[in-house]
């Protein structure tokens, strides 16, 4: 193959990723995490959310994979320490059953599972935060942003665990620090975000070379662990699953049609249930 065919080609995979790209918004978890990966998104996404503008990110982990004690998992999006210690799980769920109260509770208990040390006291585990940005209401009372924890039920005192959990409401955007940085989690267009730092980041990733070039790599690492993954037999079932997965992260039917290499219809019909195979 010729230099000429091979810019081509590389050209091609840009134009066709790049088009996937500008319909993500920041409220699809997979390009979230690699907003994410600039820690100064995280940075300021946590400073606006808790109200604190002194909240210094001190070291991050996307994508770790938490167990219990019973070999029980789950893939926490990304696990962010302060410089006071302070721990937090940021989340971004699109469904109801990804940012139900129970799977916050389990969130919560596996950071204090996964932090003490063997010899450890207990009264070393540090104040925990489970935030899920969630894409609509999710408790109903439509407020912009919901702030849980324990108290005594016969005294209404704080219980003292350190252990909260916060529900962001992205569906209300109101002319407020935090209703704009969800305005900012539903754009498209890095033009169009107030936050410099988010907007920065969102324009390297959806308009430059390098950005394209990265996000489409991460795509199909996607694509391929889906099909790696797991004892199913068949590249269409393997597709199938993957088409899923990604559909649970947020991405519409059209760029997991062309990501999985199937049509649209097909994904579709996956996506309401349907058995069919046949591409």
């Amino acid at each position: 193959m010729n230099h000429k065919k091979i810019d081509n080609k590389l050209n091609a995979r840009y134009e066709k990723y790049k088009g996937i790209l500008k319909n993500l918004t920041m409220m699809n978890d997979v390009f979230m995490r690699n907003v994410f990966k600039k820690q100064e998104c995280t940075e300021y996404v946590l400073q606006v959310i808790m109200g604190r503008k002194d909240l210094k990110v001190l070291d991050q982990v996307l994508q770790k994979d938490y167990k219990n004690l019973q070999g029980r998992s789950a893939i926490l999006d990304c696990v962010v320490r302060d410089v006071y210690g302070k721990q937090f799980d940021v989340e971004i769920q699109q469904d109801a059953e990804g940012a139900s109260p129970k799977r916050a509770r389990y969130h919560s208990g596996l950071m204090d599972m996964n932090t003490l040390n063997p010899g450890q006291d207990f009264d070393e585990l540090p104040e925990t935060y489970v935030i899920f940005i969630t894409r609509d209401d999710m408790l109903g009372y439509n407020l912009p942003i919901y702030h849980i924890e324990r108290k005594i039920k016969e005294v209404q005192e704080d219980f003292k665990d350190e252990a909260y959990i916060i529900y962001v409401n992205s569906h209300r955007q109101d002319d407020t620090e935090l209703g704009r940085l969800m305005q900012d989690f539903h754009c498209r267009n890095a033009e169009d975000i107030h936050s410099e730092v988010l907007a920065k980041r969102v324009y390297e990733l959806k308009e430059t070379w390098e950005g394209v070039k990265f996000m489409s790599r991460e795509m199909d690492e996607i694509y391929n662990e889906g099909a790696r993954h797991g004892k199913i037999e068949g590249a269409m079932e393997k597709a199938k699953e993957t088409a899923l997965t990604l559909a649970d992260r947020g991405m519409p039917a059209s760029d997991i049609a062309d990501i999985v290499k199937v049509n649209v219809k097909l994904v579709q019909e996956w996506l309401s249930g349907g058995k069919s195979l046949a591409k």
